[in-house]
C-alpha cells in the first residue's frame, strides 16, 4: 500500500497566486475604473440636460405665457460658465423657483420632468446651470464633463465657453440650449 497524498505544494500556490495577482493588476490598468465612473457621471449628465432642454422646448411650444427669467442660477456654486456668473438655487422643483426658472408645469399636459436634475457630484467644479433671456425667448444650460471621452463636446457643441486646456477652467462648459451661439 502505497500513501500518496494528492494536493499541492506551497510553491505552487504562490505560483498561483502571483499569476492572478498579476492578472488583476493588468485588468486594473486596462478598465481604468476612475475614467469608467467619469463616464458614467457624464452620460448622465449628457441625459439630464437632454431631457430638460426637451422639457423647457416643450413649455415654450404649449405653454399660454412664456417667461424664462433673466436670472443665472446653478445648483453648487457662482461659478458656471454664464455670462456674470451666477446665483446659488440648490433647487429642484418644476414650478419656476428651481435653478431653472421656467414653470415646466404649465406645460400642456403637465412637464415631462417629475424634478429638475441634479449633478452626479453636484460641488464647485461640477453643476447645472441655467439661464434666460425673456424679452428674445432664449435660454442656456451647462455643466462641465470631467472623463477624456466626452472632454472634446465642451469645445465642439457651439457654445462660447469652449476654451479648454485642462477642462476645469472658468472658460470651459458644455453648453446647449436654443440661444444662438450659446452666449448668456
Amino acid at each position: 500500500m502505497t500513501n500518496s497524498k494528492k494536493g499541492f505544494t506551497l510553491i505552487e500556490l504562490l505560483v498561483v497566486i502571483g499569476i492572478l495577482a498579476v492578472l488583476a493588476t493588468v485588468v486594473v490598468l486596462v478598465l481604468n475604473p476612475a475614467q469608467l465612473f467619469a463616464q458614467a457621471r457624464d452620460t448622465q449628465r449628457l441625459s439630464d440636460l437632454s431631457s430638460t432642454v426637451s422639457a423647457i422646448n416643450l413649455y415654450l411650444v404649449t405653454a399660454d405665457t412664456v417667461t424664462l427669467g433673466e436670472t443665472a442660477y446653478s445648483t453648487a456654486n457662482a461659478t458656471c460658465g454664464l455670462t456674470g456668473g451666477c446665483t446659488l438655487r440648490d433647487v429642484y422643483t418644476i414650478g419656476g423657483a428651481g435653478w431653472v426658472t421656467v414653470n415646466l408645469a404649465s406645460s400642456t399636459g403637465g412637464s415631462p420632468l417629475a424634478s429638475l436634475p441634479r449633478d452626479p457630484l453636484n460641488n464647485a467644479t461640477y453643476q447645472y446651470a441655467y439661464v434666460g433671456d425673456n424679452t428674445n425667448k432664449t435660454y442656456e444650460l451647462n455643466a462641465r464633463l470631467e472623463s477624456e471621452k466626452f472632454r472634446v463636446d465642451m469645445t465642439t457643441d457651439g457654445g462660447n465657453q469652449n476654451t479648454c486646456s485642462t477642462y476645469i477652467e472658468s472658460t470651459c462648459y458644455y453648453e446647449v440650449g436654443n440661444d444662438p451661439g450659446l452666449d448668456l
